[in-house]
C-alpha cells in the first residue's frame, strides 16, 4: 500500500507542476501577443467580409472538385479561392495573428519537446509543421529499418 500511496504522491507532484507551467506559458508574452491579435483580427470587418467570401468560393470549388480537374470551372474555382485567400493573408491583422499563433505553436513545441526528450530521446514530438526537425522521424526509425510512419516526407 505504500508504494501506491508514493506513485499518487508522485503525480500529483507532476500534475502540480504542470498546471504551474501551463500557468507560466498562459502568462507568456507569446500568449500575450497571440490573445491580441486574435481579438484584432476577429474584431475587423475588412477580415471578416473576405472570410465570409472565402466561405463561398470553397463551397463552389467543393462542388466544382467532385468531378476533379475535368469539371469546366474547376481551374477558375480553384483560382478564386487562392486569390481571396492571398487578399485575406494580406490583411494585417490576419498576417500579424498568423505570426503569433506560429510563435506560440513554435513555444508550446519546444516545451513539449523538452519534456519528451527529458524522458527519452526516442520519443517523438507531434508537431503542425510536417517538416519540423524532431517531429515524426526524429529517432530516425526510417534510415535504421525500423518502423516508420511515413512521416519522413
Amino acid at each position: 500500500m505504500a508504494i501506491t500511496e508514493a506513485q499518487t504522491l508522485d503525480m500529483s507532484a507532476i500534475l502540480m507542476r504542470a498546471y504551474d507551467l501551463g500557468d507560466m506559458i498562459k502568462l507568456s508574452a507569446e500568449t500575450a501577443d497571440y490573445l491580441y491579435w486574435k481579438q484584432r483580427k476577429d474584431n475587423d470587418p475588412e477580415a471578416a467580409a473576405l472570410v465570409k467570401l472565402l466561405q463561398k468560393k470553397k463551397e463552389l470549388f467543393e462542388e466544382c472538385q467532385r468531378f476533379g480537374h475535368f469539371h469546366p470551372d474547376y481551374h477558375a474555382a480553384l483560382e478564386q479561392v487562392q486569390n481571396i485567400q492571398d487578399k485575406l493573408d494580406a490583411v494585417e491583422s490576419v498576417r500579424q495573428y498568423k505570426k503569433a499563433e506560429q510563435r506560440l505553436d513554435d513555444l508550446l513545441y519546444n516545451v513539449s519537446q523538452l519534456i519528451a526528450h527529458s524522458v527519452s530521446e526516442t520519443i517523438k514530438v507531434p508537431s503542425n509543421d510536417p517538416l519540423a526537425s524532431g517531429g515524426g522521424c526524429s529517432s530516425g526509425s526510417c534510415s535504421t529499418g525500423g518502423s516508420c510512419s511515413g512521416d519522413c516526407g
